[in-house]
This record gives C-alpha cells, sequence and structure tokens, in this order.
C-alpha cells in the first residue's frame, strides 16, 4: 500500500473525532455505539479501528482535546494580556467557552466526561493535571494584580488561581443546563465583581450609625 502522509492521518482522526463528538452529544456516552460512529463518519470498521480501539479510547481522545484547548485558551490569554484584570480574565474565557461550546459541544462533552472520569483513572489523571496546568497560567495574571496591590493582604496568589479555575466548571453546567441566554450576563458580573484596576479597600466594616 502507498504511503500515507502525516497529514492525512491527523486529518482522519479528527474527522472521526468529530463524528464522535456529534454522536456523544446527541445521545450521550452510553448510549452511543461504536456503529453509531462508524455510520456518522461513513467510514468503515477497519479505518475508524486503526486510530482507537474502542469506545473508551475516544472519550480519552476527546476529553484531551476539551481539557488542552481550556489550557490552550488561558495560555494565549496570560500571553496576550498579561496585565488584564482577574474579572476581565474570566469574562474572557466564559465568552471561548461559549463559542467552543456552539461549534462542537463543548460544555456538554465535559460535563459526559467529568462524569465518565469517575469509572476511567486515566480520565481522572488527566483534568487533574490540566487542572494543575491552567492554575499556573492563571497564577500569572493574578500575580500581576499582587504586585499591583489589588490582592488583599495575605492573600495566595496560587489559591485565587485555584477559586477563578473551580469558577469555570461552574459556568460549564450553567451553559449546558440554561443554554446560551442564561449565562449571558455572567461576563459582565466577573467584571463588576474584579473590575479593571480595582485596588483592595482597607477600611474596616463597621454596623453602626454614620459618625458613630
Amino acid at each position: 500500500m502507498p504511503k500515507v502522509s502525516q497529514e492525512y492521518l491527523d486529518a482522519r482522526r479528527a474527522e472521526i473525532l468529530s463524528g464522535a463528538r456529534r454522536c456523544f452529544v446527541r445521545n450521550g456516552f452510553h448510549a452511543t455505539t461504536m456503529q453509531d460512529v462508524l455510520t456518522e463518519t461513513g467510514l468503515s470498521m477497519g479505518a475508524v479501528y486503526r486510530y482507537f480501539a474502542g469506545k473508551q479510547d475516544l472519550i480519552v481522545a476527546i476529553a484531551e482535546e476539551n481539557l488542552g484547548e481550556v489550557v490552550t485558551e488561558v495560555r494565549k490569554l496570560a500571553d496576550r494580556r498579561p496585565t488584564v484584570g482577574i474579572g476581565e480574565a474570566l469574562a474572557d474565557l466564559f465568552e471561548v467557552i461559549k463559542t467552543k461550546h456552539a461549534e462542537n459541544g463543548f460544555a456538554a462533552l465535559s460535563l459526559l466526561v467529568w462524569s465518565e472520569a469517575l469509572y476511567i483513572p486515566a480520565l481522572t489523571e488527566r483534568i487533574k493535571a490540566t487542572i494543575v496546568e491552567a492554575c499556573g497560567e492563571i497564577v500569572n495574571i493574578v500575580r500581576q494584580h499582587q504586585n499591583a496591590g489589588a490582592l488583599p493582604p495575605g492573600a495566595s496568589a496560587d489559591e485565587v488561581a485555584q477559586l477563578m479555575a473551580t469558577i469555570v466548571p461552574g459556568f460549564i453546567l450553567q451553559l449546558t443546563v440554561l443554554g446560551p441566554s442564561g449565562v449571558d450576563r455572567l461576563s459582565d458580573a466577573a467584571r463588576a465583581l474584579w473590575p479593571e484596576g480595582s485596588t483592595h479597600a482597607t477600611t474596616p466594616h463597621t454596623t453602626g450609625q454614620p459618625g458613630e
């Protein structure tokens, strides 16, 4: 047989994953069979099994793509706008996730992947690694604010970055359940909560009446 190029192999693999994504978003992981994937892609069994030994391999590959996309976008944000505010950083990430969800069901697939991670150790480890990697990228943004005095004294940049990374799955859950219109104002809320150039207020809180 003539040797095929790596570009061809990569394109065929991407084609299979794209078809599997559509099947999984439409029917879920458990209701989707390999025959469904074959029908969706129009490829032969041999063509698909050349790349993936079974459905679990497809799930892991799609999960890796999803997780990798998140880290890539966080890294782009950190490189493009290293001094962006915390609220603006979250808002930008929200908008990226909404766009990817419209393209390929990103948010719905993320929920499916998280549920499968309970039963597939390789997924659990991959998710852990991605969280650590994403937090490492986010912490660069947070430290810019810390250096500018915009974080409370004693606040840990690492912990604030982890908090930001924790907010994102909640956004993904609501995007999946409520739809894009249900999360339309969350980007604005993030910007309002952490406005650009805000500084930490040091005035103590009091409950008395003015002048007391």
